[in-house]
């Protein structure tokens, strides 16, 4: 398997521009009721609705996510995001003042050493040296300052450093849900498919699937494979830029299998259809190409920024589900289907009251 850095730039349009028209932040501007962003998730996977978007006719239609099912055809191709959530908010003290720390990992930056990019919250910003306990099993060190606004934390423990989170660590539900984590959120904010820990974030679009879906889409005749994409905290940074050519992403790690690599090239060279589970899908797949456009078997890094007048390669329908306005993750779906039909969605998804964000429902573009 290949280990190299993923293009961070849109691929050109056939005209050689890579953002078409010129677009301001503003344009990706909604009106949501707050009442629309789901605070918990359905009572069951597969629980929730379903829009689907015609990107050829425009045509928009809702149905229940269980009828996904049909917008299949035999040889179609489904790809996941088999990246597991860690608990990463880790509530302590600091030593000598016994004063209150959280910190929330992001990314890990040191392979031979438990040493974290993290976001800290404290009555003052920690200086390098301060150090800090975190429950009665881990301790940790401030051994810098990172990209603003992220510090370095050296963490020791007993054991696995990630065994341990799992067992005191709180699940990291978005700022847009104003509740405090919950028993319940360890199962039903990862997916079906997590395996791969790393994650700060579920990939949203992956949450509505369910075992008996799954089956009925593998009895149909579609074939499912996965991939890897740590969904970091840029998931929820702003944009602050007006112009969008301005904004730089925060880099995210994944990795694609050699089985992976192998089965979405197939597919493409036999014109069958690849599904992409969720916008992480979608940037894993046309981040790692050669240059004749093919996937290849590999681990690296992204930053890629799509936006209206990228080129897709690798994508032929979308599930995801309903982003926050301004948002990259909307940015994404609009280059996929067009600006106007997507807030055109939007404003029907808002009209019929489809919940919104995370624990939200789902949109299928196709």
């Amino acid at each position: 398997m290949a280990k190299a850095a993923a293009p961070d730039s849109p691929a050109k349009s056939p005209s050689g521009n890579a953002q078409g028209e010129t677009l301001a932040l503003e344009d990706f501007d909604y009106h949501l009721p707050p009442e629309l962003i789901a605070q918990h998730p359905s009572a069951r996977r597969g629980d929730s609705r379903l829009m689907v978007v015609g990107r050829a006719d425009g045509a928009v239609q809702t149905a229940h996510f269980s009828k996904i099912t049909d917008k299949f055809r035999p040889g179609d191709l489904l790809v996941v995001n088999d990246t597991r959530v860690i608990p990463a908010r880790l509530l302590g003290t600091k030593e000598g003042t016994g004063g209150r720390v959280e910190v929330f990992l992001v990314t890990r930056k040191n392979s031979e050493a438990e040493e974290w990019s993290c976001l800290t919250r404290a009555s003052k910003r920690l200086k390098p040296g301060q150090r800090i306990f975190l429950g009665e099993k881990i301790r940790a060190t401030v051994v810098g300052e990172g990209e603003h606004p992220f510090q370095e934390i050296l963490f020791e423990c007993d054991g696995e450093f990630l065994d341990v989170v799992e067992k005191v660590g709180h699940i990291p539900l978005p700022p847009y849900i104003r509740r405090e984590d919950l028993g319940l959120d360890r199962e039903r904010y990862q997916t079906i498919f997590a395996a791969s820990r790393g994650a700060v974030a579920a990939p949203t679009a992956g949450l509505h699937f369910s075992p008996e879906v799954l089956q009925e889409l593998t009895a149909r005749g579609v074939e499912v494979c996965s991939l890897t994409l740590h969904v970091g905290l840029g998931t929820f940074l702003p944009v602050r830029v007006d112009n969008l050519a301005e904004h730089q992403m925060h880099e995210e790690f994944f990795a694609v299998s050699t089985a992976t690599a192998a089965a979405v090239n197939q597919a493409k060279a036999e014109g069958r259809r690849v599904f992409a589970v969720g916008t992480t899908v979608t940037r894993t797949l046309e981040s790692a190409l050669d240059d004749q456009g093919r996937l290849r078997a590999m681990e690296g890094s992204t930053r890629l920024f799509i936006r209206p007048g990228f080129r897709f390669r690798m994508v032929d329908a979308l599930i995801t589900n309903f982003h926050l306005p301004q948002s990259t993750l909307l940015m994404l779906v609009s280059a996929f289907a067009g600006r106007e039909l997507v807030l055109e969605a939007y404003r029907q998804a808002v009209a019929e009251k489809f919940r919104f964000f995370s624990y939200g429902d789902c949109m299928l573009i196709i």
